[in-house]
């Protein structure tokens, strides 16, 4: 593990909400004073998915998506420098431009930051139980990520 055994825990948010998601309290709560660099990741609900246009989104989770979610979150923390971790992520429906996903990684250095955010983000989204309902503008549905 790359954190002294007294070190504070280094996963500060981790959450699956059905409310909007706040920018300001992700980068509040990945605020370290022993951090160089915070990489921060948001994913928005965009307008089109496989040259198809999207009217909006519907996100379901698990009952256990938040205990995943943190199995997923004390992996990353535990392979890299980090000093502070957050990741929330949006259920419900959700329009074209909302937020869906917020992650923040803060490490000593940049580089570790953005490579422990990247992989923070990836295995969110291929092992917490999380899926995705697309509603594309003619009417038709699609879910993405079910089991």
């Amino acid at each position: 593990m790359t954190h002294l055994p007294d070190a504070p825990d280094p996963v500060r948010l981790l959450a699956v909400r059905d409310t909007p998601l706040s920018l300001a309290e992700v980068y509040a709560a990945a605020g370290d004073d022993a951090a160089g660099g915070t990489a921060l990741f948001v994913g928005t609900v965009r307008d089109h998915d496989g040259g198809r246009p999207v009217a909006s989104l519907e996100y379901s989770a698990h009952p256990g998506a938040e205990a995943e979610l943190r199995r997923v979150a004390e992996k990353v923390a535990a392979d890299f420098p980090v000093r502070a971790l957050v990741a929330v992520h949006r259920t419900g429906h959700l329009a074209v431009g909302d937020v869906a996903v917020i992650a923040a990684v803060s490490c000593p250095h940049r580089a570790e930051a953005f490579a422990a955010c990247e992989r923070l983000v990836e295995d969110l989204k291929h092992e917490v139980p999380i899926w995705k309902r697309q509603i594309f503008v003619d009417g038709a549905e699609e879910w993405v990520g079910a089991c």
